[in-house]
């Protein structure tokens, strides 16, 4: 099932591999760059609300992003089935922005990371010694998850880099969360950057469909964080009109504020504790586990995991799955956030299988479809 070796040959015919260092980077870039132009030319990529399916696989994506209350829509996202020419395998990221140029940074990071990835995939594999005829399949796998995670480091460290750099964004207190998945085959990596979540729904030995969590909140008041934070003399407390907020502030106690302890930009910061490091896990999926949701925290503001995967498993039409769930955010927030301008809600449901394998008894339906009314 691990295709590796195949996908760094389809990088290296994409263009020809010159000698040398940078000619080699430069290659690797221009080949990435050629995948991702291809997979939006064959519909395979998609970047606003709507269905990625491959006609190669069982993977299906339903993606929906909706305007909150607060202005010009921040949160970005992105599907690419068949990821770098794989048919067995799919990206999905979904990324927050805040600040005066919350917009530009979260559609940068979402136009970079996935190619960059790629790039920085075939730089990383390149200095390994892995092998086709590895015999051991859990230490092909412990291989495959630990290139994937040196990937993103690499990654996410040079957009960083690039953003504080570029001429034309200002991410000095401006800034975005990125929230990806990488499934191939049966194999799950999740990577997580901010507030974000990421939720299984997996069937339980009692055959109810029941939530898993697979990434951290990243708030400063976590007691990690908050330590790592404080180290670098960066301050975390709450303003007396939003108790239970947890913000990083500057030494001083003044801008920006913000209620995240790791992210693109906000470079102001950086200094003091906030990182964009990614926490990188992985999972393999099994026959029990039957979808992960991707939203942002316009969701999970107001919905609860549970929440959330009862309304996508009770949507008919997967296809809606994704616009169902925002839609039920949205009416959640009027009735829980009375008073506060709603937020950007964001989400993808990636199903792993055609069709669903598991029945839901009836009772719990009805209970369901009382849940989905309160909403």
């Amino acid at each position: 099932m691990v295709l590796f070796p195949s996908l760094l040959d389809g990088l290296a015919g994409t263009v020809s591999i010159k000698k040398g260092r940078n000619s080699r980077k430069d290659a690797g870039r221009v080949a990435a760059e050629a995948l991702a132009k291809d997979a939006r030319k064959n519909e395979l990529m998609l970047s606003s609300s709507g269905i990625v399916k491959s006609k190669k696989s069982n993977n299906f994506a339903s993606v929906c992003s909706k305007r909150g209350q607060k202005g010009i829509n921040q949160d970005s996202l992105v599907v690419w089935e068949e990821f770098g020419c794989q048919e067995d395998m799919i990206f999905c990221g979904i990324f927050d922005g805040h600040g005066p140029w919350g917009h530009f940074i979260s559609k940068r990071i979402r136009e970079s990371v996935p190619s960059s990835l790629l790039c920085k995939w075939q730089e990383t594999l390149s200095l390994t010694s892995l092998g086709k005829d590895f015999e051991m399949d859990l230490d092909r796998n412990l291989h495959q998850f630990d290139i994937w995670k040196q990937s993103y480091l690499k990654t996410y460290a040079a957009i960083d880099h690039e953003l504080k750099q570029h001429p034309e964004i200002d991410s000095f207190c401006s800034g975005s969360t990125a929230l990806t998945i990488i499934k191939q085959g049966e194999h799950l990596v999740v990577t997580n950057v901010g507030d974000s979540r990421a939720v299984l729904a997996t069937t339980d030995d009692d055959g109810c469909l029941v939530p898993l969590q697979l990434t951290i909140d990243f708030k400063p008041n976590l007691p990690e964080e908050a330590e790592r934070i404080t180290r670098s003399n960066g301050r975390v407390f709450c303003l007396r009109d939003e108790p239970g907020v947890f913000r990083v502030w500057m030494p001083n106690g003044k801008t920006p504020g913000l209620a995240l302890s790791r992210a693109f930009g906000d470079h102001c910061v950086k200094d003091f504790g906030l990182i964009s490091e990614p926490d990188v896990t992985q999972r393999n999926i099994t026959s029990r586990d039957q979808f992960v949701i991707l939203a942002t925290d316009g969701v999970w503001d107001v919905i609860s995991n549970q929440e959330a995967v009862q309304v996508v498993s009770l949507t008919p039409d997967r296809e809606e799955s994704a616009r169902r769930l925002v839609e039920c955010a949205g009416r959640a927030w009027s009735c829980k956030k009375k008073g506060i301008a709603m937020d950007d809600i964001s989400a993808i449901c990636l199903f792993f299988h055609p069709s669903p394998s598991q029945q839901i008894d009836p009772q719990l339906i009805s209970s369901q479809a009382d849940m989905m009314k309160a909403l």
